[in-house]
């Protein structure tokens, strides 16, 4: 499955580069891509393991870039 979100004060390209790179590493992403210009966020990951998967992005999203928030 992949969806898109919305992201609300991803600062810069290197941060946005820097968050794609940490959030490919989690288990159960298939992909991930930032676009800073657009402030979107697609994510693919299997149906099933979807929801526990946007948690962990969500999760880690907060650890690596704290004025970040994805926008569900």
């Amino acid at each position: 499955m992949r969806k898109v979100f919305k992201l609300d004060e991803i600062d810069c390209a290197v941060c946005a580069g820097k968050l794609e790179e940490a959030i490919k590493k989690l288990d159960g992403v298939q992909d991930a891509k930032i676009n800073f210009l657009t402030q979107k966020l697609t994510l693919e990951a299997a149906d099933e393991e979807f929801d526990a998967v946007l948690d962990a992005v969500v999760k880690l999203t907060a650890d690596v870039e704290p004025d970040c928030e994805i926008l569900r």
